[in-house]
């Protein structure tokens, strides 16, 4: 009985949503739309039997996938990098963060469309410019949770250590890091979605080197390939809800841990 219960409350919304939204789908393509004009919104039929189907088709999605996947993770990578760095700078000095921060809003701010062409003219059309993307993306969220969760500590906190004359790097250790570990991943899950955005971004507008699945994308719009478009969108939304849940999974997994440890 409890599990059924728990099915009830967990589950079943979210099936029921989801059959409400294939009842939707379908009624805009075969009822809504001309046949002529079907092409817009391929039935989900024809999306599985023609988009993934298609077995050289789906070799190709996958593979412009894992190339996607790959830029999405080195850009994650690197705005960890300097995300973490730029925030324990900026928790050590508020001289630093004063004139770093006005700056990190500004560069969030800005339209990362905007930047492409500049981009494209320093680091050409490649995989260094999709990960500049990736980077330029997810770098802001990183700096501003990392910065709260270090500077969320109590203030008791700090003067027991300060108390016990305890070194800086004693007390980003032993007490912010700790402090900082929940908005720490909750920066890093955001990030990892916007990585993955950034990464097929990339792919759309930097249309040479390897194929990613962004590039795939605009292939299959200027066909008017509606069964391909699909599937690979709905594979791109699959590859940012999984690296959503990865993070999700190691949040749960590294501060019960530390919680447990404390």
């Amino acid at each position: 009985m409890h599990v059924l219960n728990g099915f009830k409350r967990k589950i079943l919304p979210g099936i029921l949503f989801g059959i409400f939204v294939l009842a939707l789908w379908y009624f805009i393509s075969y009822v809504m739309l001309d046949p002529s004009k079907r092409f817009l919104l391929v039935p989900p039929d024809q999306v599985l039997t023609s988009g993934f189907g298609n077995l050289d088709t789906l070799k190709e999605m996958f593979a412009g996938l894992w190339s996607s996947t790959r830029v999405a993770v080195i850009g994650l990578l690197i705005s960890a990098g300097l995300g973490f760095s730029v925030a324990i700078a900026m928790s050590q000095t508020p001289l630093i963060e004063r004139a770093l921060f006005p700056y990190m809003v500004a560069l969030q701010a800005i339209p990362i469309l905007a930047l492409v062409p500049l981009i494209s003219f320093w680091a050409g059309f490649g995989q260094t410019s999709r990960i500049i993307v990736c980077v330029l993306i997810s770098l802001f969220p990183i700096i501003v949770n990392t910065l709260f969760g270090l500077q969320s500590a109590k203030a008791g906190a700090h003067d027991l250590f300060t108390l016990h004359h305890a070194s800086r790097w004693v007390r980003l250790r032993k007490l912010m890091f700790p402090a900082a570990l929940p908005a720490i991943f909750a920066g890093l899950r955001i990030s990892a979605g916007l990585s993955v955005v950034g990464a097929i971004v990339g792919d759309f507008f930097f249309a040479r080197g390897e194929v990613g699945i962004g590039q795939l994308i605009r292939q299959y719009s200027n066909e008017l390939a509606g069964a391909e478009l699909l599937a690979a969108i709905i594979l791109s939304s699959a590859l940012g809800v999984v690296v959503f849940l990865i993070f999700g999974w190691m949040s749960k997994l590294f501060i019960g841990k530390w919680a447990g440890s404390s």
